[in-house]
């Protein structure tokens, strides 16, 4: 990964953006994040200084770039959308103002007085009114009615003998969180290729995977995978695994040469559409 940077460094005659280095290589923003952490420690690793044009930001500058985006396809724009074509991360944005959601709000606030912004705001839903809900007991029955959880949202009695779903997340063709082992079976396999993983065999046998994953410019090398929701969940032995890939990883005493892939971190560094 080192060399790659420096070879883009090399070729561009500059620092190499995240995307034209995904570009030139074809590594995945992943694995940077991965190994170093961050694309710009990635960078100074490889003895390339990064570009320092924009690391500080204002916010009229982050909400004109999203507004320009909006004027440009007449629509509010989804996060992936913008991770294509706006000038800075979704992250960067995120960071800044809260939830992508809460971006239209955002920029509402920002364009007031500014009537350059007129046909953008235009192009925003008003926002509507949160609905409150009621807590006292229904008239015709004795069960009380939702109650509000910790972080002030209504939660509701679980109805018997109805499925219950993960967390919606909306991610490419899956709509909610996993909520047992073949969820992150299929999610997995919905991004291995991006993980840089190649999978050889699925088996219901210990260990659940095979892959390859590769190693060196013209090497791959074979690694064997357990499949489990939480990682305190395995119980094999350790010397028959090489990877974990769970979607929450909470096993403190995870033996320190076993390798773990949180899913629910990982398809944060990855668009949500794969196109």
């Amino acid at each position: 990964m080192l060399e790659a940077i420096r070879r883009c460094n090399a070729e561009l005659g500059r620092p190499p953006s995240k995307r034209e280095f995904k570009s030139h290589s074809g590594i995945p923003e992943y694995w940077i994040v991965q190994h170093f952490g961050s694309w710009r420690d990635a960078q100074r690793a490889a003895g390339v200084q990064p570009h320092t044009g924009n690391i500080k930001l204002t916010d009229d500058e982050l909400l004109a770039d999203w507004g320009r985006i909006v004027r440009q396809h007449r629509e509010i724009p989804t996060r992936d959308r913008y991770r294509r074509e706006g000038n800075h991360s979704p992250t960067v944005l995120e960071n800044r103002f809260g939830p992508w959601s809460a971006l239209p709000g955002k920029f509402r606030d920002f364009a007031k007085e500014k009537p350059e912004w007129a046909d953008v705001v235009a192009l925003i839903p008003e926002p509507t009114a949160r609905w409150q809900p009621s807590l006292r007991p229904s008239a015709s029955s004795d069960a009380a009615g939702p109650v509000l959880n910790s972080t002030g949202k209504p939660q509701h009695s679980k109805l018997a003998a109805r499925p219950t779903y993960g967390k919606p997340i909306d991610f490419r063709g899956l709509r909610h969180e996993p909520v047992n082992e073949q969820g992150v079976v299929f999610l997995f396999g919905m991004v291995a290729k991006e993980l840089g993983y190649m999978v050889e065999a699925v088996q219901t046998g210990y260990p659940d995977c095979e892959a390859k994953r590769q190693v060196g410019p013209n090497n791959w090398q074979r690694v064997r995978i357990e499949f489990e929701f939480e990682s305190n969940r395995f119980n094999h032995p350790p010397d028959g695994c090489d990877v974990i890939v769970c979607w929450r990883h909470n096993w403190p005493e995870c033996p320190p040469n076993m390798e773990v892939v949180e899913l629910s971190s990982v398809i944060k560094t990855l668009g949500k559409s794969d196109d």
